[in-house]
């Protein structure tokens, strides 16, 4: 009998086994407390952490996929909750810590620059750079991707004009993914300034993936449905498409064990190194609140390292 594949659903985080492709996260974006004033620093480190934080997510999201494939079903369960963790749990404490997500027309301005960025300065610098280079498919993912940031953009400038002109209504309904299946394997690049670039990408495309989903939630918790929902289809979009076809190129799905050392070294800096001195770096500035977050994360981070460490054990026997 073929086994079931299984969708994992918490906290609005999905992993579709059965076609092998990330799908956009929910992010909480509220917390019981209010986010207190924190020294520059500190924001600093919280916003290094969450790009760590969401990279993980798309990263462990990939793996959990493989792990299936691969027929560990434990390990591909082990990836998904350690996933789900890193964007829940700690991206989303984060975030309230530095008071990340602000107000629709402030989210809408940020996301606006970081789009118009990327589709007019990094992605056409990357394409230049990987056309030099020799690396023709790189070269043409990064404009492809260029184009669809410009898209992005344009999409967030209209909603930021509803916005203002209290016209809902004439919100965009926002870009449609064209999923890409994630495959094991090498780079399939030629040069290492290529793929330094689609290492850099991979992280942004992470990290908008992850910010835009709280975007999405803040919008909804501020009755603005429509708005939400832009900003969960552009999410979907950096993950599922422009991620997963980074991540190909760059060669970041290896197999399971290697996917495993990797995990495990990754929680293993973060936990004993990382984590630690932000939260030294906190306590110092005054900052007790962000330092015990740290604190707590780097615990998590360390039990993470352990369980991957427990599961490349059991696929070693």
């Amino acid at each position: 009998m073929t086994a079931r594949r299984p969708t994992w659903r918490s906290t609005g985080a999905t992993l579709a086994c059965a076609t092998a492709i990330l799908t956009v996260a929910t992010v909480p974006a509220t917390a019981a407390a209010a986010p207190e004033k924190v020294h520059p620093s500190t924001r600093a480190d919280a916003l290094t952490a969450m790009h760590g934080e969401a990279f993980a997510y798309a990263s462990y999201m990939a793996y959990a996929t493989q792990a299936w494939h691969q027929r560990h079903r434990k390990v591909s369960e082990l990836f998904a909750r350690a996933a789900r963790t890193e964007l829940g749990d700690h991206f989303a404490k984060e975030a309230r810590l530095i008071h990340f997500a602000r107000g629709n027309a402030a989210n809408l301005r940020d996301s606006i620059k970081g789009e118009t960025y990327e589709a007019t300065t990094m992605y056409p610098k990357f394409a230049e750079e990987a056309k030099r280079d020799g690396d023709t498919r790189a070269a043409r993912l990064f404009k492809e991707i260029a184009g669809d940031e410009a898209a992005h953009a344009k999409a967030f400038k209209k909603a930021l004009w509803a916005i203002k002109h209290h016209r809902p209504r004439a919100i965009p309904k926002g870009p449609s993914a064209k999923p890409v299946a994630l495959r094991p394997g090498g780079p399939h690049v030629k040069s290492a300034r290529t793929l330094r670039n689609l290492g850099v990408a991979m992280r942004g495309e992470a990290f908008a993936h992850a910010r835009y989903s709280l975007y999405a939630e803040h919008a909804r918790a501020s009755h603005q449905p429509r708005l939400a929902r832009l900003f969960e289809r552009a999410a979907r979009v950096e993950l599922v498409e422009h991620f997963a076809g980074e991540s190909n190129l760059a060669g970041l799905l290896q197999g399971t064990r290697a996917n495993l050392r990797k995990s495990i070294k990754g929680e293993t800096y973060e936990a004993t190194t990382m984590y630690p001195r932000f939260s030294r770096r906190a306590a110092k500035a005054g900052d007790t609140g962000a330092a015990r977050l740290f604190k707590e994360i780097a615990g998590d981070e360390a039990a993470h390292a352990k369980a991957f460490r427990r599961a490349l054990r059991k696929l070693d026997k």
